[in-house]
């Protein structure tokens, strides 16, 4: 925090840990392509031209890497979004990698311009996790579900109650950073991990499960309750 010429105490954006080392990687590529181009080109517009394009996509990495700073809903039994962006799936479908049963599907893709830092979308113990290297194909495709890179996470919840999330790797996307441990017990609306570069968070929940959102719908990680579960009390 600083404070501000009126006195005020403004907060300075934070940029996720994971994403330091990407954005030190493009700035150092960025000075040397850069500076070859001023070095052995003479032409004054290619180069302005040549710093406009390097420069500007880089500029707007510590943007794309931000940290949020969010008023978090966090009940037993409230699922709320594990990411920015919009729902493009609301489904049942039959999970058959951990829960193996039907569940309902709910998806969130994320574009280049939403956090991508991912939350816990609710309070429990980890159970399962596993990574899958695979495709790119673009993070709103239903394929992407299965064929995409990915990282599975299953949650035991307070009533028993086990749900799934996956973070998915999207077109851009060529890396996943997640924290989860089989055996942790973590609190909703922490930091799981993030989804480098465009990409989609899909849920899987009880079918009995109220869900919250409808297609189309934006949300936000943390503040957008995504489903109610049936056991939750009413309030």
């Amino acid at each position: 925090m600083v404070s501000s010429s009126n006195g005020k105490r403004r907060s300075i954006m934070k940029v996720h840990r994971d994403g330091l080392g990407t954005i030190l990687v493009a700035y150092l590529g960025v000075l040397a392509i850069c500076g070859s181009v001023i070095y052995f080109v003479d032409c004054l517009v290619i180069r302005i031209f040549a710093g406009i394009v390097g420069v500007v996509p880089v500029a707007f990495l510590p943007y794309f890497f931000r940290v949020p700073k969010r008023e978090c809903i966090c009940e037993n039994g409230l699922v709320t979004s594990a990411a920015d962006g919009k729902v493009v799936i609301i489904k049942k479908v039959y999970e058959g990698e951990h829960l193996r049963r039907e569940a309902i599907q709910v998806s969130v893709f994320m574009d280049f311009f939403n956090v991508h830092v991912n939350f816990y979308p609710l309070s429990g113990i980890i159970t399962y996790f596993k990574y899958h290297p695979g495709k790119y194909l673009l993070a709103f495709k239903p394929k992407a579900s299965e064929e995409n890179e990915r990282t599975s996470i299953g949650m035991k919840c307070f009533n028993g109650q086990e749900i799934l999330f996956r973070q998915i790797a999207g077109t851009f996307a060529r890396r996943i950073v997640s924290y989860a441990e089989v055996g942790d017990e973590v609190e909703g609306a922490t930091q799981c991990g993030l989804i480098k570069f465009g990409s989609r968070v899909d849920i899987f929940l009880p079918v009995d499960a109220e869900i919250c959102v409808q297609l189309g719908e934006e949300v936000r990680a943390c503040e957008t309750v995504i489903a109610k579960l049936s056991s939750c009390p009413e309030n």
